[in-house]
């Protein structure tokens, strides 16, 4: 049986229905289901018991005996949130008592770290453990994430395997419930639908021009692909962070304009201040180094922006559908 955390949310689900794809059936959900919103992204799939996460940890030392690895993908993600206390508790100790039970128990854990540990990037976006402890986040989201990590390279006590992910900016379906935090193609569209014209935040950092602010997007299926390609080939993966993005940073112009694009609208873009409780802790560029994931052997091209981008207008965000 597998573990996932996170399992009604937007990785968390395409998580799970990658598992289905797969023939993976035998599930353990770990979320918290007070939002009808969320929880819709887990109709249609198959999975053997969904439990809260405020009694899992409980539940699983006594009754879980037989996990084949832990996903854990559950954390608080919202980068405009300044309570360290929530991050401490959701994102720092929780993760830390998932690991200990896996390093007991010896089960393998794949864990989402983040690209918002790499800061204003100062030591570029290169997976190395050597500059974890000096990265400087911009969020205390982006502060728990890196906590984490350097506390996992510290552990003299492990599972047998571990891998910590740094997402870069994933997008896709099964986000609706996401609010502010939902992707720059989520809002996108949304505008267009409603305005017929998209607003983007204009740059506050001389030397790049509006729109010109660039990001490593990935598609949230490509992300999933990676995660199963570990489950299954943990045998023969070293221990480690390993970042998660295309290795190709792409500027939101390019992003809105390919919306634009797939939804077959002529393309007007406007600018707005970034709002001033997130202005200071923007990353103006973001590209992750992919050389450690590929020397693994994971070799599968990753979704183009405008082919991610597509098939999420095409097949999910006109069609209001999840994945």
């Amino acid at each position: 049986m597998i573990v996932l955390t996170g399992a009604a949310g937007f990785i968390g689900s395409c998580m799970l229905k990658k598992l289905n794809l797969e023939g993976r059936k035998n599930v353990v959900l770990v979320d918290e289901y007070s939002r009808p919103a969320k929880n819709k992204n887990l109709v249609g799939k198959d999975f053997a018991l969904k439990i809260h996460r405020d009694i899992f940890l409980a539940f699983w030392r006594n009754n879980l005996l037989e996990v084949e690895a832990v996903i854990h993908l559950g954390a608080r993600t919202d980068t405009t949130e300044k309570s360290t206390i929530i991050f401490d508790q959701l994102n720092l100790n929780y993760s830390k008592q998932i690991w200990q039970i896996c390093s007991e128990r010896q089960i393998p854990l794949i864990y989402a770290s983040s690209a918002a540990t790499y800061g204003l990037g100062e030591y570029g976006h290169d997976d190395e453990h050597d500059i974890v402890s000096r990265l400087q986040p911009l969020n205390p989201y982006g502060q728990s994430k890196n906590d984490f990590d350097t506390w996992a390279l510290q552990q003299a006590q492990q599972p047998p395997f571990w891998v910590g992910l740094k997402f870069f900016n994933v997008y896709g379906p099964n986000e609706y419930h996401k609010e502010r935090m939902a992707s720059v193609v989520f809002h996108t569209a949304r505008q267009i639908e409603a305005t017929g014209a998209m607003k983007l935040f204009r740059s506050h950092k001389k030397g790049i021009a509006d729109g010109q602010q660039s990001r490593d997007f990935i598609y949230v299926k490509d992300v999933v692909a990676v995660i199963y390609f570990l489950l299954a080939k943990r045998d023969n993966v070293p221990n480690g962070l390993y970042n998660l993005g295309t290795g190709i940073a792409r500027t939101f112009w390019d992003l809105a304009s390919q919306t634009f694009a797939a939804m077959d609208k002529t393309t007007d873009i406007s600018f707005v201040d970034t709002p001033a409780d997130i202005r200071s802790t923007y990353q103006y560029f973001t590209e992750a180094n992919m050389r450690k994931l590929r020397a693994i052997g994971y070799h599968k091209k990753f979704y183009s922006l405008e082919e991610g981008i597509l098939d999420y207008v095409e097949n999910y965000l006109i069609k209001d559908r999840i994945w």
